[in-house]
């Protein structure tokens, strides 16, 4: 990886967020479906069926205590802003 970082350094700073998001995002899918996709029979909604930019804004309302819930408001607290956009914009692209 460091040969590849020397001879390309924007190729990891590029991969990063992307890489970030999708492992921030896997926490997300124990409920709402891997992928974001939905689990049959769940009442959790599939996140993949949103724009992230929806997304972003529901998870900073629970984390901002904007937005009541059961699970969602603890989960949402342990998120930085960049965090969340990154997750958000990871899952938005599971719907595509």
């Amino acid at each position: 990886m460091a040969t590849v970082c020397a001879i390309s350094p924007g190729l990891a700073s590029a991969e990063a967020p992307v890489t970030q998001g999708e492992l921030l995002a896997n926490s997300c899918f124990s409920c709402h479906g891997y992928e974001g996709k939905a689990v049959e029979g769940a009442t959790i909604p599939p996140l993949a069926d949103y724009p992230a930019s929806l997304i972003v804004s529901q998870m900073k309302a629970y984390r901002d205590g904007e937005r009541d819930g059961t699970v969602m408001p603890r989960h949402a607290r342990g998120y930085t802003d960049d965090e969340i956009e990154r997750m958000a914009e990871y899952i938005g692209k599971q719907g595509q």
